[in-house]
């Protein structure tokens, strides 16, 4: 049986450097910086890479171009185990240089979140949500009875 994951995200950054102590301070987790050119965060389920964006851009396609503005329609998320968590996770963002484009709030869908951009334009959203639960090794799940 197959079984069908996201394995890992690359983000293309303009300074691998800042990008990895950003996200070092943000994930609350040290970096494997084994290979020469890119630093991966190793999270249960799906890995964060980060990339030279010029690189990326290459590895693509040669005659891809690199534009960046505005939103690009996507968001990544990282799911916690509380309230408290999403004030901690926006707040350790903050502070390491992330601007925060909503405050954490009581959201419509019933949980509680807030969003940032990272230095790259990245929009996260930081929530926690009583419908989901995680299993020992840290991997979102839905509660059964939600």
């Amino acid at each position: 049986m197959k079984i069908q994951r996201l394995s890992v995200v690359t983000l293309g950054v303009a300074d691998l450097g800042k990008a990895t102590k950003f996200y070092e301070a943000v994930l609350g987790t040290p970096p494997n910086k084994s290979y020469d050119g890119v630093t991966f965060f190793e999270l249960p389920g799906t890995w964060i890479s980060l990339y030279p964006l010029e690189n990326l851009a290459k590895d693509i396609s040669p005659n891809i171009p690199v534009t960046r503005s505005g939103f690009s329609g996507i968001t990544l998320a990282h799911n916690v185990r509380s309230m408290e968590e999403v004030i901690s996770v926006v707040e350790r963002a903050k502070s390491a240089g992330a601007r925060i484009m909503k405050e954490p709030h009581i959201t419509f869908w019933g949980g509680f979140s807030g969003y940032f951009a990272d230095m790259d334009g990245y929009h996260w959203e930081v929530a926690w949500g009583p419908m989901f639960d995680f299993t020992k090794t840290g991997e979102l799940r839905f509660k059964a009875n939600a």
